[in-house]
């Protein structure tokens, strides 16, 4: 292997970002058709890069037919060409390209990356951010734009209450956001403390930003508190949440 398993989803993450960026951009015509060509493109590099590169390793990907071998396969790469293929057609911000590596020796993802190429941010496992111990702003709750937790208000009451209980900020505020990469990536980057997503998930999802999230020390579970697990042949997530580890302490004691 002339490059790390690292190195490798980095490159191929930016290479499909860019890709599609350079879509976008020269695209006219249907904004359906957009996201079509965007799908279908991104995943027809990746998987050329993975040939190339890995060419032993299986893949789990949103926009190819699932292979079974992978249940058996020692080495498995999940990956979302286009995660928020809807923002990606409206011109917005908030969507990205995920790339991870699951190992069964492990039984997880070892090596990830995340490309938002709107705004020209690579997240990696081997690289994890800083994460504040605190933010200096008004902590934040990051949700999907499209459908939110149903539990979303009681979320914020119980929550905000605590916080204000210990001198921590007068509420938790609201943060709307598209793709999971991009809804991850708010914690990573400190604008928001507690992302929380109540089903509908999906293993492609989840993998890449989830993964470098755990990496860069960010409490990472199921709501009934148990580790999340990869290349199942269910591939849907039950609800999830993720926090930094003072707004986890706090997330774990409200009743839901």
């Amino acid at each position: 292997m002339s490059m790390t398993d690292a190195k490798l989803a980095a490159e191929i993450a930016t290479k499909a970002g860019e890709l599609l960026l350079k879509l976008r951009d020269d695209f006219v015509g249907d904004l359906d058709q957009l996201r079509e060509a965007g799908d279908a493109q991104a995943q027809t590099l990746i998987a050329k890069l993975l040939a190339e590169h890995r060419p032993t390793d299986l893949i789990l990907s949103e926009e190819a037919v699932d292979d079974a071998r992978r249940l058996t396969a020692d080495r498995v790469w999940i990956i979302d060409p286009l995660d928020g293929t809807w923002e990606y057609g409206e011109g917005r911000w908030d969507w990205a390209v995920h790339v991870a590596l699951w190992q069964r020796a492990a039984d997880d993802i070892i090596d990830a990356a995340i490309f938002l190429p709107a705004t020209n941010q690579l997240f990696t496992t081997d690289q994890p951010p800083a994460i504040p111990a605190w933010p200096t702003n008004p902590p934040k709750i990051v949700v999907s734009r499209t459908r939110p937790p149903k539990q979303l208000a009681q979320i914020q009451s119980q929550v905000s209450k605590l916080l204000a209980q210990q001198g921590l900020a007068a509420s938790l505020e609201l943060l709307e956001v598209g793709s999971a990469g991009a809804k991850t990536a708010a914690l990573l980057t400190g604008d928001a403390q507690l992302y929380v997503h109540d089903g509908g998930l999906n293993e492609w999802d989840a993998a890449a930003p989830f993964a470098i999230a755990k990496a860069a020390g960010i409490v990472v579970k199921h709501f009934d508190g148990k580790a999340l697990k990869y290349n199942k042949s269910d591939v849907k997530l039950a609800a999830v949440y993720l926090a930094t580890p003072k707004m986890a302490e706090i997330f774990e004691q409200i009743e839901l």
